[in-house]
């Protein structure tokens, strides 16, 4: 299974899989991506790359179910200033962006769950440990057991 699946987009907006052979949708392409494979869509007629232009649909008709994309005014502003600051962006930074809060997201989680095990190792640990530590027990043993206390032999042996 190779890490890029090539798709051919014909001009009736049809997505052609080259790898299976057959027809398929945004909706499995996004699938597809998510299981971290790279698409690359060639234009069938023209053979130009229309990858980016397909992914952005992909956004958008994800965007459609959930009602918000992006906010208001950022759209705006892409709108108005167009390729010449937002493309840098988005290009440059935006992506980075993204790979380090993915990188640091997961090693938060790594070490949550590093504290997590940590924590119930203690709280098994803790009844072990704990009654060598409490500070009445020198107190008691200083104390001769009361005559009660003494085994049951030890009184029939003074009677």
């Amino acid at each position: 299974m190779a890490d890029r699946v090539v798709i051919k987009k014909y001009n009736n907006r049809r997505l052609y899989d080259t790898e299976k052979n057959a027809y398929v949708t945004l909706a499995a392409l996004a699938e597809t991506i998510k299981k971290g494979r790279q698409i690359e869509v060639i234009d069938a007629q023209t053979k130009e790359d229309v990858t980016a232009f397909t992914l952005t649909q992909i956004v958008l008709e994800e965007a459609k179910s959930k009602q918000f994309l992006l906010p208001v005014p950022l759209l705006h502003l892409m709108i108005r200033f167009g390729e010449t600051v937002l493309s840098e962006f988005f290009e440059k930074y935006l992506q980075q962006v993204v790979r380090n809060y993915l990188a640091y997201k997961t090693s938060v989680d790594a070490q949550f769950a590093k504290w997590l095990d940590l924590g119930a190792q203690l709280s098994q640990q803790a009844p072990q440990i704990a009654p060598p530590l409490n500070p009445f027990l020198g107190v008691l043993d200083m104390f001769p057991k009361a005559p009660m206390e003494r085994p049951r032999a030890e009184k029939k042996k003074e009677e």
